[in-house]
């Protein structure tokens, strides 16, 4: 008797210890951090009681449980190529990277079974539908179109099932072999074309500018014979005018010099025999020239009919 009482007396402070241990163990569990940037959705016996943001939370034990846990930063998702045909009968492989972001936790969690496969199928059917309205070429320069076109047809796809598509990028756009080969050999052509364009618009430049060049010295000859035949004209001009000078300052000079000969004539009262003798010097002089004809006034003829008499009284 006394062993097993003690016996039971040692066992029951364990099974108290241990139920402590349980009991504290189960409230720790009921008790939930939420990290920034992720939402929990927590479920009361199978349904929805609420969605838990950032902080400190606790929860029924036993009749709530976590149902889901969002993260709600923005996430990229790279889908493999998808196979593709143009309106023109092309068939091209385009691989595309869909950036999104969960904004209602609750439509994700209770939207659609598995939210990134969905998104994958719908990404491949949009890209279809856009791709199969335009042509190879359109196809290649239009990317950007295609962008937006997509994002606009997901975003609103995915809005019941609390996704936000914030871009859509076509990341790679690989042609059939065949169509590569063609269009490597069309940018090959377009290079050469453009190539002998520029040694064309080279050549002509060059052309040009040599014949401006010629142009412009032909200008610069002319104007080089031009200042020339301005700077003899002005040479000449000034030439003609020291000569012109000179013979008026001869002139002047004569005129003077017969000024102040009549001057002193006059000073020296000389009477009518010289200065008919003087007369007859200045004729002497005029019949000393070029002139084929002179006429002699009658009084100097008088004068020369006296003279001739005293030379000839003078020689008997």
């Amino acid at each position: 008797m006394y062993p097993s009482t003690a016996s039971g007396l040692a066992i029951g402070p364990i099974l108290i210890v241990i139920l402590l241990i349980v009991i504290l163990l189960v409230l720790i569990s009921c008790i939930k951090i939420v990290p920034q940037a992720t939402a929990i959705v927590v479920e009361r016996l199978g349904a929805y009681k609420a969605t838990w943001s950032v902080g400190i939370h606790f929860k029924a034990p036993f009749i709530d449980r976590v149902a889901k846990r969002v993260v709600l930063k923005e996430q990229v998702v790279d889908f493999p190529p998808q196979p593709v045909i143009t309106k023109d009968n092309v068939t091209m492989q385009i691989d595309t990277v869909v950036f999104f972001q969960i904004t209602d936790p609750k439509l994700f969690a209770y939207g659609v079974e598995n939210p990134l496969m969905a998104i994958e199928n719908l990404t491949a059917t949009t890209l279809r539908n856009i791709i199969g309205d335009l042509e190879l070429d359109q196809t290649l320069t239009s990317r950007e179109t295609i962008n937006t076109k997509m994002r606009a047809s997901l975003d609103v796809a995915t809005d019941p099932w609390g996704i936000k598509v914030n871009r859509v990028e076509l990341k790679n756009i690989i042609p059939p072999a065949a169509i590569q080969d063609a269009m490597e050999k069309q940018m090959k052509a377009e290079r050469e074309r453009r190539e002998a364009i520029l040694k064309a618009e080279g050549e002509k430049k060059s052309t040009i500018l040599v014949a401006e060049g010629k142009k412009q010295s032909a200008i610069l000859d002319a104007e080089a014979e031009k200042q020339a035949a301005i700077l003899r004209a002005e040479a000449e001009k000034e030439k003609m005018i020291k000569e012109a000078e000179g013979r008026a300052e001869a002139i002047l000079k004569v005129q003077q010099a017969n000024a102040d000969g009549l001057r002193f004539l006059k000073e020296a009262e000389a009477d009518q025999s010289v200065l008919t003798l003087k007369s007859l010097e200045a004729l002497a002089k005029v019949a000393d020239g070029k002139a084929t004809k002179i006429i002699i006034p009658s009084e100097l003829q008088n004068v020369a009919g006296l003279v001739k008499s005293i030379a000839e009284v003078a020689k008997d």
